[in-house]
């Protein structure tokens, strides 16, 4: 079996404003609404305006003029729900705080947000995107297909600096990798791309245990629909980046419309504020539940991130479709990060797209399961997986 770490490590989680220092787990409970005591306000409002009256049709001309120039927001009150919600503002302005970035861009899911990424490197000429797997299936199919005209080449980490071309608009990793866990040498991989983009999907570990930008990536990218909501109940993407790139990608989002509903927006913003102590309860649960799996003679190889993280990938010697349908507690359910445990047989499903070679080649096999762990009690979940192990 793989030798795994059962330390549950964070970074430094302090932020500086105004002189002040404030810890991640501050700016999780206050970004994005500073402003609401001084309005009379506790809890941030939900702003389900599609359109805001203005009588300075002037004035709107000049805001519209300056967002079509270089997608800043439009300063002064809302115009259009394309344009911007402030409710969804609100969650974008905490997400980059906890990111350490300038900007964030939300969008209708993560791959409407990968797509918007693409879409302005291609609208540079630069279709070339360098990738190393695994990604998220539907990551990996969008680059493979070419389905918006770009072309990728897959490469082992050492390789991305030899794979660059002229026409590279981004590389493209995701450590902890879905659904192996493999962990990549993000501030090595920077450096390795010079001055292409670095994207990061940072999902799995979120910026509770890892923060891309601060080791040298330019865009993370976060399937806001797994721990950032929290709960199983609303599906998001948000790209975390400086504020010249979320201009481009705001400009992307207005003209295709993969805008993100306000409510939407406000349950991402409530979920921020638990994120830091879903994040720990759960990784505490699932480096015990590694612990076990890997003391299992049932059970052939457990990866588990040294970072920590509650997702858990493990090969089982008999039939990995009995313990999928023999858990009873755990869900047997793709997605992930919800505060219920998760579990699914990732070549079947999320990574049912990729082919089957190249799924493979990537360490996704056949008796590969993915368990997303939640909080609920750690023992109840280890009598439910080893019930459902008995039965292959």
């Amino acid at each position: 079996m793989d030798s795994v770490s059962y330390d549950i490590r964070e970074p430094d989680t302090t932020r500086h404003r105004a002189g002040r220092t404030r810890a991640l787990a501050t700016e999780a409970v206050h970004a994005g609404r500073e402003d609401l005591a001084r309005q009379g306000l506790h809890a941030a409002p939900i702003d389900l305006s599609t359109t805001y009256p203005s009588y300075d049709s002037r004035g709107e001309a000049a805001r519209i003029d300056a967002f079509a120039a270089d997608g800043a927001e439009p300063q002064g009150p809302p115009v259009y729900g394309r344009l911007g919600n402030p409710t969804v503002a609100r969650f974008e302005t905490a997400l980059a705080r906890l990111e350490g970035t300038e900007s964030a861009v939300a969008f209708a899911s993560g791959m409407a947000a990968l797509s918007a990424v693409l879409l302005v490197r291609n609208a540079l000429g630069l279709r070339h995107v360098v990738a190393v797997r695994p990604l998220y299936g539907c990551s990996d199919h969008l680059l493979t297909a070419g389905l918006l005209g770009s072309e990728v080449t897959w490469v082992d980490p050492a390789g991305v600096a030899d794979a660059l071309r002229p026409d590279t608009g981004l590389v493209m990793v995701e450590s902890p990798a879905n659904p192996t866990l493999a962990e990549l040498d993000l501030k090595a991989l920077a450096h390795d791309c010079g001055s292409v983009p670095l994207l990061a999907d940072n999902t799995f570990a979120t910026p509770v245990l890892q923060r891309p930008a601060e080791q040298g990536a330019w865009l993370v990218l976060h399937s806001a629909t797994k721990y950032l909501g929290g709960h199983g109940d609303v599906m998001a993407g948000v790209v975390a980046c400086d504020e010249e790139f979320a201009g481009r990608l705001r400009q992307v989002r207005f003209a295709t419309g993969g805008v993100l509903h306000p409510l939407a927006g406000y349950l991402l913003l409530r979920g921020l504020s638990t994120l830091p102590v879903r994040v720990r309860a759960a990784s505490s649960n699932a480096a015990e539940l590694a612990r076990r799996l890997a003391a299992d003679p049932r059970v052939a190889r457990v990866r588990y991130p040294r970072i920590g993280g509650a997702m858990i990938a493990f090969e089982v010697h008999g039939d990995p479709h009995a313990v999928i349908a023999g858990v009873r507690l755990i869900t047997p359910a793709v997605s992930l990060g919800s505060v219920d445990s998760l579990i699914q047989h990732p070549a079947s499903i999320s990574h049912r797209v990729v082919d089957a070679a190249d799924r493979r080649g990537a360490g996704v096999g056949d008796r590969l399961l993915r368990l997303s762990v939640g909080l609920e009690d750690v023992d109840d979940l280890w009598a439910d997986l080893d019930g459902a192990l008995g039965r292959t």
